[in-house]
C-alpha cells in the first residue's frame, strides 16, 4: 500500500467543487457581471476621479503656461483627453490629459505658427494616430530602442525644466533648451524674490510631503501632494506677496478655435509627424505602465476591506491608440492642447484605487465643470507655483531607474546621443540621432568579436565574446590553428549569431581535432553545454523535470557542432549499464538505476561546477540552517523547489503524513524517537529560527485514515499512522472549528483532514520540551503551511478571532512578490500567523 497517493479530487481544483446540488454554499462566490455596455460608477472610482482632478487641474494650467498657450486650452484638453480617450481607449485606468512631452515641441509650434494653426496641427496628429491605430501599428512604435524612447522623454524633460525655471524667476523662456541653459546664469543675477520663493516652497513640499512621518503623515498622505503644493504656496502668495504675477482665464467668449494652417507643407507635415511620434510614443509607455502597476496591485488586498481588485486585463494598444487620435482630433477642433496618456495621472489613478474607466471619465467631468465654475478660484494661483509643479514633472522624466536599465544592457551611448540631441537639436532630430547610434552601435558588436585562448592544465579554453561572422574567420582560423592535434579543448561561445563560414571553421576543426583522438567540449558563457538537442535543453532537461521526461538521457548521445553524433565515456557507461543489467519499460525507456545514473551525470556536468564553491564553504563552516522544515516523504513535494531555497537553508524532516508524535509517544519497537531527535537537535544544536509543518494536497497518509476500519492491523505503517488520529478526532470534534482554505471549503473529507493534521502537529510540536523553552523565550516561531500540488500554490496558516467556540484556522495564498507575507499576516488586524 502506498503512503501517499494522490486522491481523484487533486487534479484540479475545479474538478473537486461541490455541485449546486451538494447544498453546500461556496463562499466568497463572484457577483454575477454587470450586463455590457452599462456604464456603472462604484465609490472606488467616485473616490479616485476627484483624486485625479486634484492634481490634473495645476497640472493642466502649469503646461499652458509652459507652452505659452492660452491657460483655457490645458484645462480644455484634460476634460476631453479624460472624457473622450477615457470612453473609447483600450487602457481603461489610463488617464489622459494635456502632453507633458509635447511641452517643448508645441511651445515652438506657437512661437512659429501661432496658436490656431497649432491647434490645425493637433488636429491632423490626430488623424494620423487614429490611421495608425487602425492599420495595427500600436506594437510596431514599441519595437523602438527602449534607450531612444525613454532618452526623448529624458531630452524632453530636462528641456521643460529649464524653461519652467526661467518662468519661477519672472521671466519669459527662451526658445531652445540649450538657450535657456546658456542664459540662466544672467537671470540668477537679477530678479525679483517672490517668485523663487513660491516655486521653492512649491518644490519644497511635492518633494516632502509623501514623507510625512507618523500618523498625521499618513493622513495628510491622501491629499495629493500638486494640490496641497499649489494650495499652500497660493495662500502663502496671497498673505505675503499680493502683487505677484498669477493665473489669467480669459473669458470663454474670446476662446481661440482652429484655422487652416499656413506655411510650407513640408513643415507643416514634419510638425504633424512630430506631435504624433511623441505623442504616441508617451501614451503607450504609460499604457504599458499602467498594466503593470494594475497586474502589481491586483495581487494585494484592499487595505479599506472592499472586494478584491478586479482581475487585469491587458491593454489594446490599438484601440488606445485610436482613442489618443479622437481625442486629439477633438481637442484640436475645440482650442485644446494636445493630448497623451500621462504616468503621473495614471498611476495616481491606479494607487487611488480606481476599478474602471469610470474613474477616468469623471475626472473629465470634475475638470470641465471647475473651468465654468471654479474660474476665480484658479485665477488666485500664482504663475510660479505652475512652473514649479511642471519644472518638478520634467524632473522626473529624467528617471534614475531607466539609466540603471539602460548601462546594464550596454545602451547607456544610444541614450546619451538621444538626451543630447533632443537637448541641442530638438525632439525629432534627437530620436533621429539616437536611431543612428543604436544602428552604429548594433553594427559594431555583430562586426566586432574577440577570441582568447587560454591553457590551464594542459585543457584549452577558447573563448570566443562576440557575434562570429565572415569576418571574424580569420583571427578565428589563426588562433584555432596553433592549437596542438588531438588536444583536449573546451570552445566557450558567448553569442547569439553565427554565420555559415563561422560555422564551417570550427566544423573542420572539430573533425580533425576528433580524428586525432582530441576530446572539445562547446558551452556558453556560464559553463553549460550547448552542444545539446533544442528539444532536450530547452524542454526536457530544464530544472525540476522528472526523471521520466527527460528524454535527452534516453539517447545518451550528445550532438557535436558538425551534427554528427558522439557518446561521452559517460554515456557509454551508462549505456553498457542499461542495456546488460537494467530493464526497461514497454515502450523501450530506461528506468530504475539507469535513470538515477542519469541523473546524478547530469548534476555533475551543468550543476556541480555552479554549487560547488557554495557547498566547500558549507563543508568548512559547518551547516547553520535558519528552518526546520518537517513535510510529508511524498516525492511529489520537492522543498528545495517550493521554498526556493538552496544548499544550507533548511533542515529537513519527511515522515509519512508529517507527523509530529507527541512526547513520550516513542518506543524502542516503534522508533518514533527519530522525529523526536531531530526537532531537539534543530532546536538545542542547531538554533533554527523557526519550525514550518507542510502538509499537502492528495496526501495518501490522511486518505488511509479517513477510510481506515475501526481494526486496523498491526503492522509498521499502521503502528506510525495512529500518530494522525488526533487530527482525525480533531475535525470531528464540536470543540474546534475546521481549518480551510480562505476563500473557498475544502473540495473534500481528505483535503479538510490535510489542513487539519497541520493544526493538530503543531499542538504536538508545542508539546516538546525544547520547543517550549524556546518559545516561552521568544526564539522560536512556528508555522503552518499546506502546498495543494495540482495547482502549485502554497498556503499558510494563520488564526484569526471567530464568534464560535474557538478560533478558526485559515490557511491564506502565498501570492507572487508577497516577500514579507509572514510579517504582513502578523501585524494584519485580528489575525497572527499560527505560534
Amino acid at each position: 500500500m502506498s503512503a501517499c497517493v494522490p486522491t481523484r479530487n487533486d487534479r484540479s481544483s475545479r474538478s473537486s467543487r461541490p455541485s449546486r446540488a451538494s447544498g453546500i454554499k461556496r463562499p466568497h462566490s463572484p457577483p454575477s457581471s454587470p450586463r455590457r455596455g452599462r456604464f456603472r460608477v462604484s465609490g472606488a472610482d467616485l473616490s479616485a476621479s476627484i483624486t485625479v482632478f486634484l492634481i490634473a487641474v495645476p497640472m493642466s494650467l502649469g503646461l499652458a503656461v509652459a507652452m505659452d498657450a492660452p491657460l483655457a486650452a490645458g484645462l480644455v484638453s484634460a476634460a476631453i483627453g479624460g472624457i473622450v480617450a477615457g470612453l473609447l481607449g483600450g487602457t481603461p485606468l489610463q488617464v489622459s490629459g494635456p502632453s507633458a512631452g509635447l511641452t517643448v515641441v508645441t511651445a515652438e509650434l506657437i512661437q512659429i505658427y501661432g496658436w490656431r494653426t497649432t491647434c490645425a496641427i493637433t488636429v491632423g496628429a490626430g488623424l494620423l494616430q487614429i490611421l495608425l491605430g487602425s492599420l495595427r501599428a500600436a506594437r510596431s512604435a514599441l519595437a523602438v530602442s527602449p534607450a531612444i524612447v525613454h532618452g526623448t522623454l529624458a531630452g524632453i524633460g530636462v528641456a521643460i525644466a529649464l524653461a519652467q525655471l526661467h518662468i519661477v524667476f519672472g521671466e519669459v523662456p527662451r526658445s531652445s533648451a540649450l538657450d535657456n541653459a546658456l542664459s540662466l546664469p544672467s537671470r540668477l543675477t537679477h530678479f525679483e524674490p517672490a517668485g523663487p520663493l513660491i516655486g521653492a516652497l512649491t518644490v519644497a513640499l511635492l518633494v516632502l510631503w509623501p514623507r510625512l512621518p507618523g500618523r498625521i503623515g499618513a493622513s495628510l498622505g491622501r491629499i495629493p501632494a500638486a494640490l496641497a503644493a499649489v494650495v499652500t504656496a497660493t495662500a502663502v502668495a496671497a498673505v505675503a506677496t499680493p502683487g505677484i504675477a498669477r493665473v489669467d482665464l480669459p473669458s470663454w467668449r474670446a476662446h481661440a478655435l482652429p484655422e487652416l494652417p499656413h506655411g510650407p507643407v513640408a513643415a507643416l507635415a514634419t510638425a504633424v509627424f512630430t506631435v504624433m511620434l511623441v505623442a504616441s510614443l508617451e501614451s503607450l509607455l504609460a499604457a504599458v505602465s499602467v498594466d503593470k502597476l494594475a497586474a502589481d496591485r491586483s495581487m494585494a488586498t484592499p487595505k479599506d476591506g472592499s472586494a478584491p481588485y478586479p482581475p487585469v486585463k491587458r491593454s489594446d494598444l490599438d484601440r488606445e491608440l485610436r482613442a489618443q487620435g479622437i481625442a486629439n482630433a477633438v481637442s484640436g477642433l475645440a482650442g485644446g492642447l494636445a493630448v497623451s496618456g500621462g504616468a503621473v495621472r495614471s498611476s495616481a489613478n491606479v494607487r487611488a484605487g480606481a476599478r474602471s474607466r469610470a474613474s477616468t471619465v469623471l475626472h473629465g467631468v470634475w475638470v470641465l465643470l471647475a473651468s465654468v465654475l471654479l474660474v476665480t478660484v484658479l485665477e488666485w494661483i500664482p504663475l510660479a507655483a505652475l512652473a514649479a509643479l511642471v519644472m518638478v514633472v520634467g524632473v522626473q522624466m529624467v528617471s534614475f531607474a531607466h539609466i540603471r536599465k539602460v548601462h546594464r544592457h550596454r545602451e547607456f551611448l544610444v541614450y546619451g546621443a538621444t538626451i543630447s540631441g533632443v537637448i541641442l537639436a530638438g525632439v525629432l532630430q534627437g530620436v533621429a540621432i539616437g536611431i543612428v547610434v543604436a544602428v552604429a552601435v548594433a553594427l559594431h558588436r555583430l562586426a566586432h568579436t574577440r577570441i582568447t585562448v587560454t591553457e590551464r592544465d594542459g585543457r584549452y579554453l577558447v573563448a570566443a565574446r562576440g557575434q562570429l561572422t565572415f569576418l571574424a574567420v580569420p583571427r578565428l582560423s589563426r588562433l584555432l590553428g596553433k592549437l596542438p592535434q588531438g588536444v583536449d579543448a573546451v570552445v566557450e561561445l558567448d553569442g547569439f549569431f553565427m554565420d555559415h563560414a563561422a560555422y564551417e571553421t570550427i566544423q573542420d576543426w572539430y573533425a580533425a581535432q576528433t580524428a586525432m583522438g582530441g576530446r572539445v567540449e562547446f558551452t556558453g558563457r556560464s559553463g553549460g553545454r550547448i552542444a545539446e538537442p533544442a528539444s532536450a535543453s530547452h524542454s526536457c532537461c530544464r530544472p525540476w523535470t522528472p526523471w521520466r521526461n527527460h528524454h535527452c538521457h534516453d539517447g545518451t548521445q550528445d550532438i557535436s557542432p558538425t551534427g554528427a553524433t558522439g557518446a561521452s565515456p559517460v554515456v557509454h557507461a551508462v549505456s553498457k549499464l542499461s542495456s546488460s543489467t537494467v530493464p526497461r519499460s514497454s515502450a523501450g525507456r530506461p528506468h530504475g538505476a539507469h535513470r538515477l545514473l542519469s541523473g546524478l551525470s547530469s548534476f555533475q556536468r551543468t550543476t556541480a561546477p555552479l554549487v560547488r564553491d557554495e557547498l566547500a564553504r558549507l563543508a568548512a563552516e559547518g551547516q547553520r540552517p535558519s528552518q526546520l522544515f518537517l513535510t510529508c516523504a511524498d516525492s511529489r513535494l520537492v522543498t528545495s523547489m517550493i521554498t526556493a531555497s538552496g544548499p544550507g537553508d533548511l533542515f529537513t524532516v519527511r515522515n509519512v503524513g508529517n507527523l509530529v508524535p507527541p512526547p513520550g509517544a516513542g518506543d524502542a519497537a516503534s522508533g518514533d524517537d527519530s522525529v523526536a531527535a531531530a526537532i531537539e537537535y534543530a532546536v538545542d544544536v542547531l538554533g533554527v529560527e523557526s519550525i514550518t509543518i507542510c502538509g499537502h494536497s492528495g496526501c495518501g497518509a490522511m486518505q488511509a485514515l479517513s477510510e481506515a476500519p475501526p481494526e486496523t492491523p498491526g503492522t509498521p505503517l499502521w503502528r506510525w499512522l495512529r500518530h494522525g488520529l488526533p487530527s482525525l478526532d480533531r475535525m470531528h470534534s464540536r470543540h474546534h472549528s475546521w481549518a480551510r482554505i480562505t476563500g473557498r471549503l475544502p473540495t473534500d473529507a481528505v483535503e479538510q483532514l490535510c489542513l487539519t493534521n497541520v493544526v493538530q502537529q503543531l499542538e504536538h510540536l508545542r508539546a516538546h520540551g525544547s520547543v517550549a523553552r524556546r518559545l516561552a523565550a521568544g526564539t522560536l516561531q512556528l508555522h503552518g503551511m499546506y502546498f495543494h500540488v495540482g495547482e502549485a500554490q502554497a498556503y499558510l496558516l494563520i488564526e484569526g478571532a471567530s464568534s464560535g467556540t474557538g478560533p478558526d484556522e485559515v490557511f491564506v495564498r502565498v501570492a507572487p512578490g508577497a516577500e514579507h507575507g509572514i510579517e504582513a499576516l502578523r501585524t494584519a488586524p485580528g489575525t497572527t500567523v499560527s505560534a
